[in-house]
């Protein structure tokens, strides 16, 4: 079974209202579709769940003048983000687009994951060749960056899915000798003999991983400015 990730950008013309309202707004900072289903009672209608990092009022605003919104209610986090369950309307174009996936035998595995420009990012699970044919038929305006692709594994997802596998294998070795421990059992050193490599080697494999981790971890679940814990580091 394989899979890719992979972030597509589609131009204006193809937006939903509410991509739109992300792209041109600076109100939404990240946005996930966490789940969603579509009533069998009623197959033109779907309902979804959100969790938007963002300001909640400029976004229930957009919310209220989305024709195809039948009901939508928003859940507080906290002042910077919240959930958005909602039911709408099927658009035609959201419809060819699962279409296309379903003649394909293809599964898109949430979240669904929206940056500020309204560009989203997704893993989708099927054999080699059905992926490759759905890269090549998406239409030519939707600008497609294929980041990882390789066997399926949910271990290793959602936030290590940019790893490389040898950062990794770097990150792995890392846990076993200990690097990770409060205090430290095992050095940069460890990591390299781990991994059979030069320690400068080692140190950056391990730098390039957890910077990529701490991007994904603060993109995808950071609730804005941190605050100080007194026990962890305590004032002056």
């Amino acid at each position: 079974m394989k899979y890719l990730e992979a972030r597509l950008s589609q131009p204006d013309a193809m937006l939903h209202p509410m991509q739109r309202f992300i792209r041109e707004s600076e109100a939404v900072r990240y946005e996930e579709l966490q789940a969603w289903n579509v009533d069998d009672r009623e197959p033109t209608l779907e309902y979804e769940l959100f969790y938007v990092a963002g300001e909640r009022g400029p976004y229930e605003d957009a919310l209220e003048t989305v024709d195809s919104v039948r009901w939508f209610d928003l859940t507080p986090v906290d002042d910077r983000s919240f959930y958005c369950y909602i039911c709408q309307e099927t658009r035609e174009a959201d419809v060819r687009w699962r279409q296309a996936f379903a003649a394909l035998d293809l599964l898109v595995v949430p979240p669904i994951v929206y940056d500020s420009t309204a560009a989203f990012s997704m893993t989708v699970v099927g054999t080699g060749e059905n992926l490759r044919a759905m890269l090549e038929d998406l239409p030519e305006a939707i600008d497609v960056t294929v980041r990882t692709i390789g066997e399926y594994d949910r271990r290793h997802a959602p936030l290590v899915g940019d790893l490389t596998d040898r950062q990794l294998e770097a990150v792995t070795a890392a846990v076993e000798v200990g690097y990770f421990e409060v205090p430290r059992e095992g050095g940069v050193d460890d990591v390299a003999e781990a991994l059979d490599c030069a320690s400068s080697t080692a140190a950056r494999l391990l730098q390039k991983a957890q910077a990529r981790v701490m991007q994904q971890l603060v993109q995808r679940y950071g609730r804005g400015r941190p605050t100080r814990d007194s026990a962890d580091c305590p004032r002056r």
